[in-house]
């Protein structure tokens, strides 16, 4: 443990190897994701959404135009992704592992959207009735940080390049 603010031990410890395949194993098999955005007067908002990564491992979504936090994103591109692992288990859903996440967005440039419209429908078929609707667009959201809680005393602080892909050999 570190001296985290206020000189009070930081219970989260720098990722190691194990920590860091862990954090990329979640965010890449994740498929909705909670996403913090702040409204338009600053305050906190969240929303579940759909979320699948790129070739890169960088977090995507498909988002509607309509959608308050895409108003959101377009004004301050800050916000933060929440995953968790979903897989049935007993007991609380604290004792599973999850990610969060500190995040820029970005609109997926359009020239860039069809190739992933592709993807995304192979990933999940049954959005392709939202892939089709004008106002959906891809967000990629580009992590600065994280925390990944992996369980009991296993609490890990994560830099953009711990949640980067390992270089493809």
């Amino acid at each position: 443990m570190t001296e985290g603010p206020g000189h009070r031990p930081d219970p989260h410890r720098a990722a190691d190897a194990e920590a860091r395949a862990a954090a990329r194993a979640l965010l890449g098999a994740a498929r909705d994701a909670v996403l913090a955005v702040l409204d338009a007067e600053g305050w906190p908002m969240t929303s579940r959404i759909a979320l699948q990564t790129d070739a890169a491992g960088t977090p995507l979504a498909l988002l509607s135009g309509l959608a308050l936090h895409s108003a959101a994103l377009s004004r301050d591109p800050r916000a933060a992704l929440l995953l968790t692992d979903d897989a049935p288990t007993k007991g609380s859903a604290l004792t599973r592992p999850r990610l969060s996440l500190q995040v820029e967005a970005a609109l997926v440039p359009p020239a860039d959207e069809a190739a992933l419209r592709t993807l995304w429908r192979a990933r999940d078929p049954k959005a392709a009735v939202y892939l089709g609707l004008p106002d959906f667009r891809f967000w990629r959201f580009t992590p600065r940080a994280g925390l990944l809680n992996a369980g009991f005393g296993a609490a890990f602080r994560l830099t953009a390049a711990d949640l980067a892909a390992p270089p493809a050999e």
